[in-house]
């Protein structure tokens, strides 16, 4: 068995053993607090089309969705860097960071490769944070190579259209970077507040990490049904999760988690507590009919 699969199969496993957290409650999102996601879904997928669509805003179905978007920037190839784009939404009032994700077989395969180890974040990027903050090296050295031309859009756009606020949104490996950007951007820009709305998120860091990924920025990560890529890598490794988790259920319920790595059931650290009982179609979605595609 290759040493991915053998770490990917231990972390999964590992992933069962009790959890200190203790349960809290869970409770349902309504109707109208699901739809509120919708808009931030269509850009999670539309960073899955090529950037010349996305800069000209005509990428299709979900470019359509949100036709007042105003883009600023787009790069990436899609194979070495994960394609993504920046611009400004007026009617909800923000700008816009969106990264590509990648297929299921590829990100567990990141997670797990020899490149899965925590090391602290690079100081030149992350000025001030302390050295026990870490992050996936795999994950940390993606979003390196666009930090500088995505900070660079970010202020484009927020001094042109004057908004105060900063959403960014991916699914999966895109899920991953974006979460590290929601750490980089605020040591680089104040005066504005940041969201988070990430899909099919892996685990990114320590936990001194998702400790301070949710200082003065608000994350919400959603999960779909038995995807498995949110419980990788293995807490037994010394990661975890923010808190922020919605979990969407088997019924279509929409369930929010207190804590980080909640160990209810309802939650996707007790619901999928191994890769074997995981469904790698999930991890595309559907989220609330979106599909994480271009």
């Amino acid at each position: 068995m290759a040493f991915s699969a053998v770490v990917l199969a231990l972390a999964s496993l590992a992933n069962a053993a009790p959890s200190l957290l203790a349960r809290q409650a869970i409770t349902s999102l309504s109707a109208s607090q699901i739809s509120t996601f919708k808009p931030y879904t269509f850009y999670a997928a539309a960073a899955y089309c090529q950037p010349a669509t996305t800069l000209a805003w005509n990428c299709g179905a979900n470019c359509n969705a949100n036709p007042g978007f105003h883009p600023i920037a787009s790069g990436g190839d899609g194979d070495a860097t994960q394609f993504w784009f920046v611009g400004v939404d007026m009617t909800l009032g923000t700008v816009i960071v969106s990264h590509q994700g990648t297929d299921p077989s590829q990100i567990l395969a990141l997670v797990t490769d020899s490149d899965f180890f925590l090391e602290s974040l690079d100081p030149t990027l992350f000025p001030g944070l302390s050295s026990s903050i870490e992050a996936h090296s795999g994950f940390a050295d993606e979003q390196a190579k666009t930090a500088p031309q995505i900070l660079a859009a970010v202020q484009t756009a927020l001094s042109t259209f004057g908004v105060s606020q900063v959403t960014i949104v991916g699914h999966s490996l895109g899920a991953a970077i974006g979460l590290l950007d929601s750490v980089y951007l605020p040591l680089h820009i104040t005066g504005v507040t940041f969201k988070t709305i990430l899909y099919g998120l892996p685990r990114v860091g320590n936990q001194a990490f998702a400790d301070h990924a949710s200082i003065g920025n608000i994350v919400t990560h959603i999960n779909n049904k038995e995807d498995p890529v949110p419980i990788l890598p293995g807490m037994f490794l010394g990661f975890h999760h923010p808190t922020g988790e919605v979990h969407i259920q088997d019924s279509g319920a929409w369930d929010s988690c207190p804590g980080e790595d909640n160990p209810s059931d309802l939650c996707t650290t007790g619901d999928v507590s191994n890769i074997f009982e995981g469904d790698e179609s999930d991890h595309d979605g559907p989220y609330d009919g979106v599909l994480m595609n271009c």
